[in-house]
């Protein structure tokens, strides 16, 4: 992806429009160049200076306007996106589209560009379920174009069905995924662990700990953008589902051991960032227990180390990396750890860092190998994701990456 890449967002008439507000200034707040071109029927929902504030650029409404700079602009603004993405796209733009058709200066944009293009489909159910509108996403995608796919909930029109149009959150995913241009990961198969586990003591209560499963799902997220057919195991979190990646939920440490091992020998690279407990109850209460005078002792038994599993049956080739979350001595007991478990990476993540820890959005890693180390610094959770896997695939590029 580019330092600034430029992203051109075509909004129809739909009541969804709304939800672009969102996606425009997030990307724009993020050093991304955003245009926004509009049809007629999109300005019935939302003006364009309110697009024009979000996005820092003239938003683009009629063919033939004397008010631009004097250059082609549906050329020039096609030879500049690295993305183009029409959200919401009713049944009418998705025909035009589909059929070469560039009335107005959305089309006439859309047609001329050459850069990765996503559609996202908002509509009434069954316009869209209509044939027609299922051949014409059809021969979209037969054309190279991404189509996003409709969420299913409560539609403008009254009525509850597929067609609702994906949050913004959702298509600034789908955004950048598409604005990685380097696959360097396509083709190589990755599990990755997330979260916390939850250990019963009865059926109302459980151990646990503070792993909110950010970090895991942003090396999910990095994963998949580089090309990679990725796996992810994760505890209960507060987060959404990735898209496009193969999800595995469980809840205690047990789920997860059988959840990961079997999966070992098929995979190019493992990277083990869940919050595993280290310990679970002896028994587990069928009934919920009842306060009484006095203390109470609940005995632990050790749970499966699954990262010591994995490293003592690691096949030729496979990647292994372990995370280290620590509050005194980080390096020392995460080289230790990084030996014992016979892993090629350990990131050593201080919980006494400012920046670092469970629920926030950035972090402070130190990539330690047997070779080196190397500290990241404080970066945000997604750009920690970036870096690690670009090191611990980088010194092994005869495994994972094809020159």
């Amino acid at each position: 992806m580019t330092n600034n890449p430029c992203v051109v967002v075509g909004v129809t008439g739909g009541i969804a429009a709304y939800k672009i507000c969102t996606l425009v200034s997030s990307l724009h707040k993020q050093g991304m160049e955003v245009h926004v071109l509009m049809t007629k029927e999109a300005q019935e929902f939302i003006t364009p200076l309110t697009m024009q504030s979000l996005s820092g650029q003239k938003v683009i409404t009629d063919m033939f306007s004397v008010d631009y700079t004097p250059d082609v602009h549906h050329i020039s603004l096609a030879q500049k996106a690295d993305v183009f993405v029409i959200a919401p796209a009713t049944a009418n733009v998705i025909a035009k589209v589909a059929n070469g058709i560039a009335d107005d200066m959305l089309t006439t944009t859309f047609l001329a560009s050459t850069c990765e293009k996503l559609i996202v489909p908002a509509m009434n159910t069954a316009m869209l379920e209509n044939p027609i509108t299922q051949d014409n996403l059809k021969k979209c995608a037969s054309y190279g174009m991404h189509i996003l796919e409709s969420g299913t909930g409560y539609l403008a029109c009254g009525t509850t069905g597929k067609g609702r149009m994906p949050e913004a959150s959702e298509i600034e995913d789908a955004v950048k995924e598409l604005l990685v241009t380097d696959k360097y990961l396509h083709g190589k198969k990755v599990l990755i662990t997330a979260g916390p586990t939850c250990e019963a003591i009865d059926p109302v209560r459980y151990i646990t700990n503070h792993s909110s499963g950010k970090m895991g799902y942003a090396l999910a997220r990095a994963a998949r953008n580089a090309g990679a057919e990725v796996t992810l195991v994760t505890g209960k979190t507060n987060l959404a589902d990735l898209r496009g990646v193969h999800m595995i939920p469980v809840t205690s440490a047990k789920d997860m051991a059988e959840a990961v091992l079997p999966l070992q020998q098929d995979m190019d690279l493992m990277i083990l960032a869940a919050a595993v407990a280290d310990y679970t109850p002896s028994i587990t209460a069928e009934e919920k227990i009842h306060k009484s005078e006095g203390g109470m002792t609940l005995e632990l038994e050790r749970t499966t180390d699954i990262l010591k599993t994995l490293g003592s049956h690691k096949p030729e080739g496979q990647i292994l990396v372990g995370f280290s979350m620590e509050t005194e001595h980080l390096i020392e007991n995460s080289q230790r750890k990084l030996t014992s478990k016979n892993c090629d990476f350990i990131i050593a993540n201080s919980i006494r860092e400012a920046g670092a820890g469970f629920a926030g959005d950035t972090n402070i890693v130190t990539v330690i190998s047997k070779q080196d180390q190397k500290e990241l610094g404080l970066l945000s959770k997604d750009e920690t994701a970036e870096q690690i896997l670009r090191l611990v695939t980088r010194r092994v590029e005869h495994v994972l990456i094809d020159d």
